[in-house]
């Protein structure tokens, strides 16, 4: 009998001093397999997520949108997955891009995914899609684009004036665009499209926003201002599930998920040891 105390206090003893960087390991695990691996997973589809869907797969082939890329390489992991589905989308559906952005880190962001998108789907650079780069200003950029588009961007990111790209023939301002995507990680972004932009001209606004700025969005769908919003990894996910191409953003909801349930085995398995331990003190 006292043997087996004995054994029983060496095994507590043992699980109670677990080496720490076992457990790191096994978050790296979790963490990363999923991410090399692409492992999917399935998840029910919110209404705003759906709403951006809809109103994308509503527009008719060879119209306009603009879309704002306006995140930066520290955002990148949560906004760059759902620019990758957007622009899916929007080639699928032969729509023309027009790219600008308001956030100085953004254009080649945005590039990154028109290179790797476009040899995909056939796109031409001028026929179908165009990056007219950064442009200072926040707000007054945004007036002075519905006003006038080469007044404002005279040049692309490469310095070709825009009379010389033939997609652009006959677009004057934001009014001959269908809609305004905002990829946004902060300011400017789609709140102030939507208070310069959609308070003043009839042009639908959708778009995506880090996980933390999500909340402050939902208001803005319930007044119709906005068409649809992908909010954080998730709403990623969710838009890579709907145009059925999983990326980053699918594999991060994995590895996140993961990750959280190993964190919750850690803590049951923790207490489990501790009241084991309290028993056997008494």
């Amino acid at each position: 009998m006292a043997e087996r105390k004995t054994e029983e206090r060496s095994l507590l003893t043992k699980l109670s001093q677990i080496d720490r960087r076992i457990l790191f390991l096994l978050i790296f695990a979790c963490a990363t397999i999923p991410l090399l691996l692409g492992a999917g997973l399935r998840m029910s589809v919110t209404a705003p997520v759906q709403g951006l869907y809809d109103a994308i797969d509503g527009l008719e082939a060879g119209s306009y949108v603009w879309l704002a890329a306006d995140y930066d390489p520290g955002s990148k992991p949560e906004l760059s997955p759902m620019n990758y589905a957007i622009v899916e989308h929007l080639f699928r559906k032969d729509i023309k891009v027009i790219s600008g952005s308001l956030w100085a880190p953004a254009p080649p962001l945005a590039q990154a995914v028109f290179d790797e998108m476009a040899p995909r789907h056939g796109k031409q650079y001028g026929v179908d899609y165009v990056n007219l780069g950064f442009k200072e200003g926040r707000e007054a950029v945004m007036v002075s684009i519905a006003e006038d588009l080469r007044r404002t961007f005279p040049e692309d990111h490469s310095g070709t004036p825009l009379d010389s790209i033939p997609m652009l023939e006959g677009i004057s301002n934001l009014q001959d665009v269908e809609m305004i995507i905002c990829v946004s990680a902060g300011y400017p972004g789609i709140k102030e499209w939507i208070q310069q932009i959609a308070t003043r001209y009839d042009t639908a606004i959708g778009g995506g926003v880090t996980a933390v700025s999500g909340p402050e969005m939902y208001p803005y769908i319930q007044s119709g201002q906005l068409v649809g919003l992908l909010s954080g990894m998730k709403g990623a996910a969710e838009y890579e599930q709907l145009v059925e191409r999983p990326g980053l953003g699918i594999a991060g909801m994995v590895a996140q998920s993961s990750v959280h349930v190993m964190v919750v085995i850690f803590i049951i398995f923790a207490n489990i040891v501790y009241f084991l331990e309290k028993r056997r003190a008494r």
